[in-house]
């Protein structure tokens, strides 16, 4: 038997787990330097087309101007609570703590832009629209004395990279002079996706899933909570619930509702 195996190559060892992971780190390491050139070249070579009409476009926008025009506008605030509890959300003034200001309507334009901010692995995307977030805010929610955001679970943001919530919350204090507190409303729980349940389901999903990391830095503070997209109301509704519960003054925002 020895003399029929004998010159045969081997298979390969397995490489351990951890010596994988090692690899992984270092390839990535070492290609992150020729990622910005790379992705410069590739904008020289094959400029950016919208995906909303295919016309030329700007990369750091995605979109055209024309189709930046044509996003539906809001215009109008809308209550995280009533959007849950499936009643008309707009103009309602039983619950001014849960309101919350919207850039957009959620159409298809809109949501290549959010599909591209969020699971495209562009960022960068966050810095242009998040101002459209400041400027849908009226008057009197445009000086909070801090904005949060709504958070990634941990095992969802080492997959994504980044937080884009996190990303926009930051512009937006910038540009309303605020301070912006990352990290202060922390996810604890990662919640299932709220598509398909029914009001009660989507607030028992969502259920003790926030908590504050330090309570005492919003109590008596107007606090600004931003995210993404608006579409139940269940997750914005818990996390204002979990701010106004420490002693904070909220109103949320966010880049678009998705009726």
């Amino acid at each position: 038997m020895a003399a029929l195996t004998r010159g045969r190559p081997r298979p390969p060892r397995a490489v351990p787990a951890a010596a994988a992971r090692a690899l992984a780190a270092a390839s990535r390491a070492l290609a992150a330097p020729l990622a910005a050139p790379l992705a410069d070249l590739l904008d020289f070579l094959l400029p950016q087309r919208c995906p909303g009409c295919g016309a030329p476009a700007d990369p750091a926008l995605l979109l055209c101007a024309g189709c930046l025009a044509r996003l539906p506008v809001l215009g109008t605030p809308l209550c995280a609570r009533c959007l849950l509890e499936e009643r008309p959300p707009e103009a309602c003034g039983r619950h001014p703590g849960e309101r919350v200001y919207a850039a957009w309507v959620y159409d298809e334009r809109v949501a290549r832009l959010v599909h591209a901010l969020k699971f495209g692995a562009r960022p960068g995307l966050a810095g242009p629209y998040a101002r459209a977030i400041a400027a849908a805010l009226p008057p009197a929610a445009r000086r909070p004395g801090l904005v949060v955001s709504v958070p990634l679970h941990a095992a969802r943001r080492r997959e994504r990279g980044y937080d884009q919530a996190a990303r926009l919350a930051a512009v937006v204090a910038d540009e309303l002079g605020a301070p912006f507190a990352p990290g202060l409303l922390r996810r604890v729980r990662d919640t299932p996706p709220q598509s398909g349940l029914g009001a009660a389901a989507r607030r028992e999903n969502v259920r003790g899933a926030f908590v504050l990391s330090r309570p005492a830095w919003v109590r008596g503070r107007r606090v600004l909570l931003v995210d993404d997209v608006l579409t139940t109301g269940a997750t914005l509704a818990e996390c204002l619930a979990v701010l106004r519960a420490a002693g904070a003054r909220t109103r949320g925002a966010a880049l678009a509702w998705s009726p």
